[in-house]
C-alpha cells in the first residue's frame, strides 16, 4: 500500500507530459528569399519575418513552376509568394512539395467553408456574391493539419486549375 501511495505521489516524467510530435505534413506560407541550386536549399521568409531554410530531393514537386522538380524553382525571383508543404523526420524538415502562389502560379479564392469534406477531398465554400464553389482537394490539402477550420470558417484557397475543376493545393483560416 504505502509502494502504492508513493508511486502516486511521484511526478510522471517531463517526456510523458509534452505534447505528441506533429504528425502528418506541415504547410508554411512565406515569401522566397533565395533559392541555392549546388546545394538544394530554398530561404523562405515567413509573415513574421523568421528565415527558415529548406532542402529538398530531387524528387521535389513544384506547383505553379515553369516544370517538375527543383528546376522549376530557378525561375522564382526573391519575394514571389510560396507555401512549402514539409515533413519533420527526425529533427531534420523534408520538404516534399512547394507551391508558388500568385502571378503564374496557383489562383486564389476566398470564402466560408459550407462543407469540408477530407474523406472524399472536397470543399465547398459560399463565396461574397452568394454562390457556392465546389474544389477538389489534392492529398497533401486533405490530410494537412488545418486546426480550427471547421464550417462556416473563412478561408483562402489557393488553387490550380486542372482540366476545368479547381483543386485546391492549400487552404487556411483567413482572419
Amino acid at each position: 500500500m504505502i509502494v502504492a501511495l508513493l508511486g502516486a505521489a511521484v511526478p510522471v516524467p517531463l517526456a510523458a507530459q509534452s505534447p505528441p510530435p506533429v504528425q502528418g505534413t506541415i504547410a508554411l506560407e512565406g515569401t522566397m528569399t533565395k533559392f541555392y541550386r549546388g546545394v538544394n536549399a530554398l530561404v523562405v521568409t515567413t509573415i513574421d519575418g523568421a528565415e527558415h531554410v529548406y532542402r529538398f530531393a530531387k524528387t521535389l514537386v513544384v506547383h505553379g513552376g515553369q516544370g517538375p522538380g527543383p528546376e522549376a524553382l530557378e525561375g522564382l525571383r526573391p519575394g514571389v509568394k510560396v507555401v512549402v508543404h514539409y515533413r519533420i523526420n527526425g529533427g531534420e524538415e523534408a520538404v516534399e512539395e512547394i507551391d508558388r502562389v500568385a502571378d503564374e502560379g496557383l489562383k486564389i479564392i476566398e470564402g466560408v467553408v459550407v462543407r469540408l469534406d477530407r474523406r472524399h477531398k472536397r470543399i465547398t465554400l459560399k463565396l461574397d456574391d452568394g454562390t457556392t464553389d465546389i474544389l477538389r482537394l489534392t492529398d497533401r490539402a486533405a490530410t494537412e493539419t488545418n486546426d480550427g477550420i471547421k464550417d462556416s470558417t473563412k478561408v483562402t484557397v489557393y488553387y490550380s486549375d486542372e482540366s476545368g475543376q479547381k483543386v485546391a493545393h492549400y487552404f487556411k483560416q483567413t482572419p
